[in-house]
């Protein structure tokens, strides 16, 4: 684990020495700034759309984080030619994805706290109170969800050649959940067989990151707390699809000629 968590060390830093968090954070910060000084019509009410807009940009600045973070991660290193001398060592190929995989994830999770410190004290300034544990579940979920979506980019560039081709395709399935993914189940219900139950495997097989992201009505509309159990179940699902795409990285990575 030493091991482990020293390559993922390598991989924080090198996140906050490239620009790409640092350009996607001011402009949401300026954005989200310029909305909350608008004023339309005195209304109190206008806070709730400031709120889910800054939510949302938040979302897909850490989906843009996240993907193009980690879909450089092994190109990059056969590019460089670091690839052989890193498995040259005692590190095991395992180990090399487990830890790119951490260093990302953690990575993610410590922009996710800029974002949200950012977020909390925007919504403070208008609304004068500080939902804390609110927010401590959405970003939690929100969290647990990139893992899912580092390990499915991580298992992409390992099948894909081109980290742009490997960004693009993730991104594209990921907001196709997002936005389609929860009515599925519906659609399927107006198909005949066999697209009714192709449809039905497909809403059962996905990672449901929508329901994560989903959590912004807590925040938006000023809902009461979500029971942890519920918070916990939706993170053991998370975890769950987590493995699964971390798993089979390593056992295609196993295979995979590094030369």
């Amino acid at each position: 684990m030493r091991t482990i968590f020293a390559l993922a060390g390598v991989v924080i830093k090198e996140l906050y020495r490239r620009k790409d968090f640092y350009v996607l954070f001011i402009l949401t910060i300026v954005i989200c700034v310029i909305m909350a000084s608008v004023n339309i019509y005195n209304s109190p009410e206008i806070i709730r759309y400031v709120k889910d807009i800054c939510l949302l940009l938040t979302w897909i600045s850490s989906l843009v984080i996240a993907i193009t973070t980690t879909a450089r991660q092994i190109p990059v290193e056969k590019e460089q030619r670091t690839l052989l001398p890193l498995l040259a060592k005692p590190l095991t190929r395992t180990q090399l994805i487990v830890g790119k995989f951490l260093g990302c994830w953690f990575a993610c999770g410590l922009a996710l706290i800029c974002f949200y410190i950012a977020f909390g004290v925007l919504a403070a300034s208008r609304e004068h109170t500080l939902p804390l544990l609110n927010y401590f579940q959405a970003a939690f979920l929100h969290w647990m969800a990139l893992g899912v979506v580092v390990a499915m980019t991580l298992l992409g560039s390992l099948v894909f050649a081109a980290p742009s081709s490997n960004s693009t395709i993730c991104f594209v399935i990921i907001m196709t959940i997002l936005c389609i993914g929860r009515y599925l189940d519906a659609i399927a219900l107006s198909l005949h067989e066999p697209g009714r139950s192709l449809i039905y495997s497909i809403y059962f097989a996905i990672p449901h990151l929508e329901i994560p992201f989903g959590m912004r009505n807590l925040i938006v509309h000023d809902w009461p707390l979500i029971s942890w159990k519920f918070v916990g179940f939706d993170a053991l699902y998370l975890l769950a699809y987590t493995a699964f795409f971390l798993t089979a990285a390593c056992l295609i990575f196993r295979r995979k000629a590094v030369n």
